[in-house]
């Protein structure tokens, strides 16, 4: 399964960026990708006004898009996540469509991203978005794949889950800061990838030294082993990782981690 990491430079323009992402969806189809995934907010800044600016409903200018890139090239689209307005409330929400545009599967972010590094980062988007209650899924040809966005990553027992449930790649449209990738980005991913025993698949938009908020790019996809099979650096770049999903069984039968889990005891008991 060949997969297309699509790390984007983001422009004030909504129309253009949607306008090259789905340019790039059609580049990676011409390279043999069969599933293409987006950036996290790739159509705008990642900013309060910028996300209020933008902001679209259900089947808006974004996703009408996607869905006609994902069916012009034949292959799935992980749309990375846009501002999605639904009444009184915006979230950060990701789309997957399959190769004939339909919608597979809708993300609203569930943990939203508020912190106070001490000497670096802080931020609250819960001031602007509300958060998602939903875990995510969905099917392909070659099984079941997982979605979640950038800060549920953190959140071992989100992976997990969609590990039960079948996933055999998790894709997280992402984008970390210049705090928190250097010191956790390719940790997170090798580690979800090696409890789970599974691919994780991680994409950022590119780095913008002048933006507000400035990206730590780095996009990359890693093995059930923890093997980063492919990373980006700071720029607009386009990957190709070629996923052999008969490595996810190989690596269980090696390590016996999910088969010998004890159940029975995880759980937090009065003493």
């Amino acid at each position: 399964m060949r997969v297309a990491l699509l790390q984007l430079s983001v422009t004030e323009d909504k129309s253009r960026n949607i306008a090259a992402a789905c340019e790039k969806i059609r580049e990676a189809a011409r390279q043999g990708a069969e599933i293409a995934v987006l950036p996290e907010i790739f159509c705008c800044p990642y900013t309060k006004r910028f996300f209020l600016q933008c902001a679209e409903p259900e089947g808006g200018e974004a996703q009408q898009a996607l869905s006609a890139a994902a069916r012009e090239a034949g292959i799935y689209v992980v749309g990375g996540s846009v501002p999605e307005r639904k009444g009184e409330r915006l979230y950060n929400t990701g789309y997957v469509y399959g190769r004939d545009g339909a919608q597979l599967a809708r993300h609203r972010k569930i943990h939203l991203f508020d912190i106070d590094v001490e000497g670096g980062q802080r931020y609250r988007e819960s001031d602007t978005f509300a958060p998602g209650d939903s875990i995510t899924t969905f099917p392909t040809e070659w099984g079941t794949m997982g979605l979640c966005i950038c800060f549920d990553l953190r959140f071992e027992e989100l992976a997990r889950c969609m590990c039960l449930r079948g996933a055999k790649v998790l894709f997280v449209p992402a984008a970390f800061n210049m705090t928190t990738g250097p010191a956790h980005w390719e940790l997170l991913f090798r580690q979800r990838a090696v409890d789970n025993q599974c691919f994780t698949v991680g994409v950022s938009t590119a780095r913008d030294e002048a933006a507000r908020y400035v990206a730590y790019g780095n996009s990359l996809a890693v093995d059930p082993w923890g093997t980063v099979l492919c990373r980006a650096g700071a720029e607009e770049a386009v990957l190709y990782a070629d996923l052999d999903l008969a490595r996810i069984d190989s690596v269980r039968r090696q390590l016996p981690i999910l088969s010998a889990r004890r159940t029975d005891l995880y759980e937090v008991r009065e003493r």
